[in-house]
């Protein structure tokens, strides 16, 4: 095996390892909101601003589209597929390691939800921001919102021309 071929075998290795990671720890808070708060009155952090509130939400963020669990799943399949095939796509380069990080960041949020989706037919949200009432979520959502808002930034302000350039190489069908 090459040295290119040698460095993105491991940076794929780390990348699924990662991914897995994130997942446990989002399937592990879910289950320790369903033990703690279901059935409970909310759990106060830091009064009037931030609470543990438990949520079964059947609908996407800030409880849109209640009910279209077939929709999200279709949704989910279909941008897990885009972020994988770019994933081994991506050149084994430092200067791409932001957008390996942060595409496994949104695929670990999106497949923690889509677990939560096909197992129970409701995502288990608990984080409530009280102050000002904001939505309530979990840590997948926090994966998905944080990795998708700095994979924006990224690619506006961190990569150049050139970059772009090599990533749709990279990313062509043509080689």
């Amino acid at each position: 095996m090459n040295g290119v071929n040698s460095k993105k075998t491991v940076a794929n290795v780390i990348g699924v390892i990662c991914f897995f990671v994130f997942v446990i720890i989002d399937q592990v808070t879910k289950t320790a909101a369903v033990a703690n708060l279901k059935d409970q009155q909310p759990h106060v952090l830091v009064g009037n601003v931030f609470e543990l509130f438990y949520l079964e939400n059947r609908g996407a963020a800030f409880g849109i589209l209640q009910g279209q669990k077939i929709l999200f799943v279709i949704i989910t399949i279909a941008i897990l597929a885009v972020i994988f095939y770019v994933f081994l796509r991506l050149p084994a380069t430092k200067r791409f390691y932001p957008l390996r990080v942060l595409l496994v960041l949104v695929a670990a949020g999106a497949f923690g939800n889509f677990i939560d989706r096909t197992r129970q037919g409701y995502v288990v949200d608990f984080f409530y921001l009280k102050a000002i009432n904001f939505p309530i979520f979990n840590v997948a959502d926090i994966y998905v919102t944080c990795g998708a808002i700095l994979l924006v930034i990224v690619i506006l302000f961190y990569y150049k021309d050139e970059d772009l350039k090599q990533l749709k190489t990279a990313l062509s069908f043509k080689r």
